[in-house]
């Protein structure tokens, strides 16, 4: 069930598919098909392409994996329906009817399918049970929060139980109450979701130490915690994420949680106690961690943010003086008062820097009006195309380079670092928003999803301050 669970979270539209469509057999076989061997088939239909791919030489890439996903959803939603036409079906086919309606993201198919067979008197227990667990993801969806919680409680009350299907079901619940706004409601699945997660990874015969699902499961504990302005729990939700990395030597999800800890006491008004919290981190790390790669790890990560959580409340630093600003004129942060300003400090050379540039053209796009100005800084490298340029011919690429990828918001170029410096911007992409006030609002380096979700809601947050 952990393949089935994953199917059904991670299909995304993606580009051209290299070899075609998803393969099925002729109607006359499909007919002839039991429902489960029509479900064998979707759950083995991802293994099966890329042992095609292999063989075809085929490489690998995210967009290749995105297409087969996307296909497997197609076929299922497809057997699913021919399926459910039967007339003959018997209890087993409602499961796995169930099953396919989950793994093609239907989950309203999902949930009738799983609930007649859950209301079966002769259902095999650990089906029965399977089909709950999906059933309350299911309901959860779509937002059909009583019945869910009905379900969830005949799952807890019968055998057998499996932690990872509990920790599914809760954090689903939550997420759910999160989007309707319901924090108190949605606490109350998250902590056992954390918990849960939390027992299953640290448990001595852990097969896997992966932590993500315990990033998740504690994010969403201290979510519900800080939109309820409970500071402490917000707090020792993350706290407690930090003492769990440290048992599990995950230095990448201990300084995560130690970042996030910081960033959150300054953004409530506890700075102080932020850059206290800043100086304890690094001294915990010697202590936390015996293996002195994993400590320097650690330290590194936390030292390269220090900048960024000194500016962070802060007047936002007057910037230094560019050497070129187009296609508009010269302004100062100062000018810009009013405005909500983001600073992208980015590199033509900077593949992490181009998955932003989508994202900034269509909030430049959608919220110019409502105040938004975005500035795109860059520097000179002294090359073009890995050849050495001079200013001149660099401007004219940085230029032309604008026009190409449809950049509208205007870009500025520095003689030197001392922009980055200021803003703690040595790594790229570097975003940095500042409110109407001036005031630093949000400092980050990096880009994936998480963080453009992040930017977004951030700037949201303060283009709706007046």
């Amino acid at each position: 069930m952990i393949i089935l669970f994953a199917a059904g979270n991670i299909f995304a539209q993606s580009g051209r598919d290299p070899i075609g469509g998803a393969d099925e057999p002729p109607a006359s076989v499909k007919a002839e098909l039991s429902v489960k061997d029509l479900f064998d088939e979707v759950n083995g239909y991802n293994k099966k392409k890329f042992a095609e791919y292999q063989e075809k030489k085929i490489p690998f890439s995210e967009n290749l994996r995105l297409q087969t996903q996307k296909q497997q959803r197609s076929l299922a939603a497809k057997y699913a329906a021919i399926a459910s036409q039967r007339t003959d079906l018997k209890g087993d086919d409602l499961y796995y009817i169930g099953l396919l309606y989950w793994i093609a993201e239907n989950y309203d198919g999902t949930a009738d399918a799983s609930e007649k067979y859950t209301a079966l008197p002769d259902a095999e227990p650990k089906k029965r049970q399977t089909a709950r667990s999906l059933l309350v993801i299911s309901l959860a969806k779509l937002a059909r929060y009583d019945e869910a919680e009905t379900v969830l409680a005949d799952y807890k009350n019968a055998e057998p139980t499996a932690a990872t299907e509990i920790a599914r079901m809760e954090v689903e619940l939550a997420k759910s109450y999160i989007a309707a706004k319901r924090f108190a409601d949605a606490e109350k699945h998250a902590l056992p979701a954390y918990s849960t997660s939390k027992t299953i990874i640290t448990a001595p015969d852990a097969r896997s130490r992966n932590a993500d699902e315990l990033l998740d499961t504690g994010m969403i504990l201290f979510e519900t915690r800080q939109a309820q302005n409970d500071e402490a729990g917000a707090d020792a939700a993350l706290e407690d994420m930090r003492l769990v990395a440290a048992l599990l030597k995950a230095t990448t999800l201990y300084f995560y949680a130690a970042d996030k800890q910081i960033v959150y006491q300054i953004e409530s008004g506890r700075k102080k106690l932020a850059m206290e919290n800043y100086i304890s981190s690094l001294m915990r790390a010697t202590k936390e961690f015996s293996i002195p790669g994993q400590q320097q790890d650690v330290i590194n990560r936390l030292k390269k943010k220090e900048t960024q959580y000194k500016l962070l409340g802060e007047s936002a630093p007057m910037l230094p003086a560019m050497d070129q600003w187009f296609p508009g004129q010269p302004q100062t942060l100062h000018s810009l008062k009013g405005k909500v300003v983001l600073l992208d400090f980015w590199a033509t050379w900077c593949g992490p820097c181009f998955d932003a540039f989508p994202h900034l053209i269509e909030w430049q796009n959608d919220f110019a009006d409502d105040g938004l100005v975005i500035l795109g800084i860059t520097r000179y490298y002294g090359n073009v195309n890995n050849g050495r340029a001079n200013k001149p011919d660099e401007i004219d690429f940085l230029k032309s380079f604008r026009e190409k990828h449809k950049l509208n918001y205007d870009i500025l170029v520095s003689d030197g670092q001392e922009s980055q410096q200021i803003y703690g911007a040595l790594s790229l992409p570097t975003a940095v928003l500042i409110d109407r006030k001036g005031i630093v609002r949000y400092v980050e380096s990096g880009t994936s999803t998480t963080r453009l979700e992040e930017m977004r809601e951030m700037m949201l947050k303060l283009l709706a301050e007046k």
